[in-house]
């Protein structure tokens, strides 16, 4: 877990909210079988496989995996410089995520990305921690960190988590 404090009081408001403005369908199967904030971060460590939806110019949406890494209450997840999401995105920074673990888990996300390296432009101030923590999880040498990949993180405005057995996922 690398959230602090406020981090987790954040994810937590966002969590509620969005419990909240959810439909009564959603919360008729969610409200009883949710994490909190603080057990979220504790399940989603790791490398989480994602799938992330974005949009084409013409409004088409697109559906693709990526590895995906929930680090202060945020997910980040990277792609190769010339993937049609890394365009899609740069172009459209609106996304979604899930990332689904059977009927055990699903974490469903609405936001806004940033570009954390970008190319041409400087990169976010907390590049150098996030870069680190990938090079430590996938070795130093698995890309040409500065030309080969683009990482992105996702502000939410929306999210949501459903575990019906928290101990089936810490176990």
């Amino acid at each position: 877990m690398r959230e602090t404090p406020q981090e987790l009081e954040e994810l937590q408001a966002l969590l509620d909210a969005s419990l909240s403005r959810s439909t009564s369908h959603l919360r008729s199967i969610v409200t009883e079988r949710t994490l909190d904030a603080e057990q979220l971060t504790r399940v989603l460590t790791g490398m989480c496989v994602l799938a992330l939806s974005t949009v084409t110019a013409k409004g088409e949406p697109r559906i693709s995996g990526a590895d995906g890494h929930f680090l202060h209450g945020r997910w980040v997840f990277g792609t190769a410089r010339g993937a049609a999401k890394a365009r899609h995105l740069a172009a459209r920074p609106v996304a979604s995520v899930a990332h689904m673990r059977g009927e055990d888990l699903g974490v469903f996300t609405h936001g806004t990305v940033e570009i954390l390296n970008p190319q041409d432009g400087e990169p976010a101030a907390d590049w150098p921690d996030l870069l680190a923590y990938l090079k430590d999880f996938y070795g130093e040498n698995a890309f040409d960190w500065d030309n080969d990949v683009v990482y992105f993180r996702l502000h939410p405005h929306w999210m949501t988590a459903y575990a019906p057995d928290l101990a089936k996922l810490t176990s």
